[in-house]
C-alpha cells in the first residue's frame, strides 16, 4: 500500500479508508513546528508553577491534589498504567491501527502539549506494523476512551503487548526486534494520549467502510431478487424519485434501474403482466435504501469531522505575543458525536438486513414468486432454502436487539465527577458484529436470487447481474437436489465481505460514501 500524507484538519474520508485498508500514514512536516511549540508551552507553565489540570494535578475527582514538580514524570506514567484497566478480545489490528492514526493526526496539530518524539514514535510504530494489543472492552466514551487508549499508550512505553509481522509478543521485545525506543512521559503527555475519542472513532470510521459495501451489495442483490421475481423497474422511474426530493433515493433508484437495464427476463413480462404492484420489498427499494444511504452519509459527515478534530484536555494555546500561554479545559473528549453517528450507521444496518430478508422469504413462498417452493425444483423431497431463510430471520432479529440507540444510555463515573458519559465505544464496537450478521444475510439472498433467476433460463439478466451471477456460478453450482448448504453460504458470503459483489457490477456506478460532504 502507499502512503497516505495526512492533511492536517483537513484529511478525507478516502485517507482513513486507505489507513484502514493498510496505507501508512505520514505527516506533512509543516506541522513539526506546531508540536514543538505547544510542547516548549507546556515547559513554560510547569515553569510558572500554577496548578493546571492534567500537568500539575491529579486526575478526574483528584484534580484538586496538587502534584509536585519532581513527581510530574511519574504522575504521567502513572496514569497511563492505572487507566490500562480494559477487559475483553482485542482490537482488530485494522482498527487499532486506524485508532493510532487519528491519535497522530490529533497530537499533531499542537493543542496538546505532547513531544515530537511522541508523534514521531507512534509514527514510527505505524510504519514498523508494531501495534499495540488493546483490549475492545472498558471504555464509556466521556473523558475520553481512557481505558483502550491506556493500553495504547502503556505499550509506547514498553509495557503489555504488541501484534508485530511474527506474531504477538511482549512490546519491550516488539520495540527492540524494530530498533524502536520506549518513551519516558513528560508532563502533561500521559494525559493527552489517553485523552481523545480515537478508540470509538476508529471503530465508527471501520464500520462506516464496511457499511458501505454492505449497502452497495445489496442494491445488486436486490436488483437480483426483483428479476428472480419478475419484478417491475418500474418503481425505479426517475419522475416518482424527483418529486420526493430524497438525494439518497434519486441516486438509489437510479442504480437500482441501471442495474436492470438490459434484462431479458425483464422484457418477458413487460407486456400483459396481470400484476398491478409489487411487494415492498421490492418495490420500496429506492425510498427504504435510500433513506439507508442518506443516513450514512449523515454519519459519514460527522465522522469525517470527528477524524479531523483535537479531542483532548485540557488543549493548550502557546502565547502569540500577546498573552502567557494557556491551557483551557474543557469536554471536547466527550463522544457524543460519534455516539449518535454510530447508532446511525446501526439503524441503516439494521434496515438494509432487514430488507434483503423479506426478499428472500417473498422468493421462498410460491404464492408470492410464482416459482417452485423454497426454490427447489421437487420440494418436498427437498427442503432447497427453507432453512436459509430461517438463518436470514435470526440475523435480522439479533440485528435489531443490537441496534438498540447506545448513546440514550449514561452511568456516572469517577465518584460523579463524570456524570454524563456517551457510550459511544459501545455504540461503535457492536458494528462489525452487526454488519458481519448482515453480510451473511445479503449472501444467502445472493444463492435465492441467482437460484430463481436460473428458473427463467434461457432468458437472462442484464449485463451487470449476469456478471455477478457468472461470478457465484463459478463457486457454487445451482441447486438441483439438497445438499450440504453451508459451503456454499460461506462462499456466498465470503464474496459479499470481500466487495466482490460490487467488482463485479463494476460497469455500473454504486453510490457510496465519498458524495457524503458534497
Amino acid at each position: 500500500m502507499t502512503d497516505v500524507i495526512l492533511n492536517l484538519g483537513n484529511a478525507t474520508l478516502a485517507d482513513w479508508r486507505t489507513i484502514y485498508r493498510g496505507a501508512t500514514p505520514r505527516l506533512d512536516d509543516a506541522c513539526r513546528p506546531r508540536i514543538e511549540a505547544s510542547a516548549e508551552a507546556v515547559a513554560r507553565i510547569v515553569a510558572r508553577g500554577e496548578p493546571v489540570y492534567g500537568i500539575n494535578t491529579g486526575f478526574g475527582k483528584l484534580a484538586s491534589v496538587r502534584i509536585p514538580a519532581a513527581d510530574l514524570e511519574t504522575l504521567q506514567r502513572n496514569i497511563v498504567l492505572s487507566h490500562a484497566a480494559g477487559v475483553g478480545e482485542p482490537m482488530p489490528v485494522p482498527v487499532a491501527r486506524l485508532m493510532m492514526a487519528l491519535k497522530v493526526a490529533s497530537l499533531a496539530q499542537g493543542a496538546s502539549g505532547v513531544q515530537p518524539r511522541t508523534v514521531a514514535l507512534l509514527e514510527a510504530m505505524l510504519t514498523a506494523d508494531v501495534i499495540p494489543a488493546v483490549p475492545a472492552q472498558g471504555s464509556v466514551g466521556a473523558s475520553g476512551d481512557l481505558a483502550p487508549l491506556a493500553h495504547m499508550t502503556a505499550a509506547m512505553i514498553g509495557v503489555g503487548e504488541c501484534f508485530t509481522p511474527h506474531g504477538r509478543v511482549p512490546a519491550k521485545v516488539a520495540f527492540v526486534s524494530h530498533g524502536l525506543e520506549p518513551l519516558t512521559l513528560g508532563a502533561k503527555e500521559g494525559l493527552a494520549l489517553l485523552n481523545g475519542t480515537q478508540f470509538s472513532t476508529a471503530y465508527a470510521l471501520a464500520a462506516l467502510f464496511e457499511a458501505e459495501n454492505l449497502y452497495q451489495s445489496a442494491l445488486i442483490t436486490g436488483a437480483l431478487s426483483t428479476d428472480a421475481a419478475k419484478g417491475s423497474d418500474a418503481p425505479f422511474d426517475p419522475r416518482i424519485h424527483l418529486l420526493r426530493r430524497h438525494r439518497g433515493q434519486i441516486e438509489t433508484a437510479e442504480a437500482l434501474r441501471n442495474l436492470m437495464a438490459g434484462s431479458a427476463i425483464r422484457e418477458s413480462h413487460r407486456v400483459g403482466d396481470e400484476r398491478v404492484q409489487d411487494p415492498y420489498c421490492l418495490r420500496c427499494q429506492p425510498q427504504i435504501m435510500g433513506a439507508a444511504l442518506t443516513v450514512l452519509r449523515q454519519a459519514a459527515d460527522t465522522l469525517e469531522t470527528e477524524a479531523n478534530g483535537v479531542t483532548d484536555n485540557p488543549l493548550i494555546f502557546p502565547a502569540s505575543g500577546l498573552g502567557d500561554d494557556t491551557a483551557l479545559s474543557g469536554g471536547n473528549f466527550h463522544a457524543e458525536p460519534v455516539a449518535f453517528a454510530a447508532d446511525m450507521i446501526a439503524l441503516a444496518v439494521c434496515e438494509i438486513g432487514s430488507l434483503s430478508e423479506r426478499r428472500i422469504a417473498m422468493l421462498v413462498d410460491p404464492a408470492l414468486s410464482g416459482m417452485p417452493a423454497f426454490l427447489t425444483p421437487k420440494p418436498g423431497l427437498n427442503s432447497g432454502f427453507m432453512i436459509p431463510q430461517v438463518t436470514a430471520a435470526a440475523l435480522v432479529s439479533e440485528n435489531k436487539q443490537k441496534a438498540y440507540p447506545a448513546s440514550v444510555d449514561s452511568i456516572p463515573t469517577s465518584a460523579n465527577q463524570e456524570d454524563h458519559v456517551s457510550m459511544a465505544a459501545h455504540g461503535a464496537r457492536r458494528l462489525i458484529g452487526m454488519i458481519e450478521n448482515a453480510t451473511a444475510v445479503i449472501g444467502i439472498e445472493l444463492l435465492a436470487a441467482a437460484q430463481g433467476c436460473d428458473f427463467h433460463a434461457p432468458l437472462a439478466s442484464s449485463a451487470s447481474l449476469e456478471a455477478v451471477r457468472q461470478l457465484l456460478r463459478r463457486s457454487v453450482p445451482h441447486l438441483e437436489e439438497d445438499r450440504h448448504f453451508h459451503p456454499d453460504m460461506e462462499k456466498a458470503i465470503g464474496m459479499v465481505r470481500a466487495g466482490a459483489l460490487v467488482k463485479a457490477a463494476g460497469a455500473v456506478k454504486l453510490p457510496g460514501m465519498a458524495e457524503a460532504a458534497s
